[in-house]
């Protein structure tokens, strides 16, 4: 067993997912960082006006890999929610550490909240978190979008170039595949690219990293809008707003 593995959680919660990194990549299991920290861990400097508070750790793991993924937590020092796990581990689990009253969030396979967003299928492309693309939609697709997923979706086209690739880039060709087969996925991110203009200049930034920011998003859209649409997405199209396009997540408690 490894000191990493020895170790109670620490309070605080970057080194304590640096931590729990390490513990992953020592055991070679197919587990990612995503939510608030993964863009904290893909930014090397993050501005003052776009930083913020961490409250849990958000987790994806390959299907198959759950049980393997309760056993890291619990040699970690993390209590299982049992009943929680028994009926939704196929899908998502729950870790609780109660000393420092913080949660891990495990999304499996896919990330379902407002929207499904297939989360593991490229995760060899970066060993820490979800891949660029992929971190990305899972902020653009909140519905009722907070503050702290503003900054993160600012924060990460602040950083990050735009292109066809993931070579430290969002992949924009993958966003437009999976926004071109669902039209609901399409019309949240749509708003919350309308979202993101007319908000921006909340965040008091400068008006380089404003104005790259906004490039960023408007050549990711314009790449969307390019994308050929689905036969499903144009039929759900003919229905638009007239029926709702997205689930109410339900928020987990402590």
């Amino acid at each position: 067993m490894s000191r990493a593995e020895e170790a109670a959680p620490l309070s605080d919660i970057i080194a304590e997912a640096a931590r729990l990194l390490e513990a992953v990549q020592s055991d070679g299991l197919p587990i990612r960082l995503i939510g608030g920290l993964a863009v904290y861990f893909h930014s090397e400097e993050i501005p003052a006006p776009l930083r913020r508070s961490y409250d849990d750790i958000d987790i994806a793991t390959a299907k198959g890999a759950s049980r393997s993924t309760g056993e890291l937590f619990s040699k970690l020092g993390y209590e299982p929610a049992k009943e929680f796990n028994a009926l939704h581990g196929s899908r998502r689990l729950l870790f609780f550490d109660r000393h420092n009253e913080r949660k891990i969030d495990v999304f499996v396979g896919s990330f379902e909240m407002c929207h499904t967003i297939p989360i593991t299928g490229r995760m060899e492309l970066d060993d820490r978190t979800i891949p660029l693309a992929e971190l990305l939609l899972t902020k653009l697709q909140v519905v009722e979008l907070t503050e702290k997923d503003l900054r993160d979706i600012v924060t990460l086209l602040h950083r990050h170039e735009v292109g066809g690739h993931d070579d430290d880039a969002i992949n924009s060709d993958f966003v437009a595949s999976l926004t071109a087969d669902d039209w609901g996925l399409w019309r949240t991110v749509k708003l919350n690219v309308e979202r993101l203009r007319e908000q921006i200049g909340s965040l008091s930034l400068d008006v380089d990293t404003r104005s790259r920011v906004l490039e960023r998003a408007e050549a990711i859209w314009e790449r969307i809008e390019r994308e050929p649409k689905s036969k499903k997405w144009r039929m759900r199209d003919r229905v638009g707003d007239r029926r709702r396009w997205y689930e109410v997540p339900d928020e987990v408690k402590r």
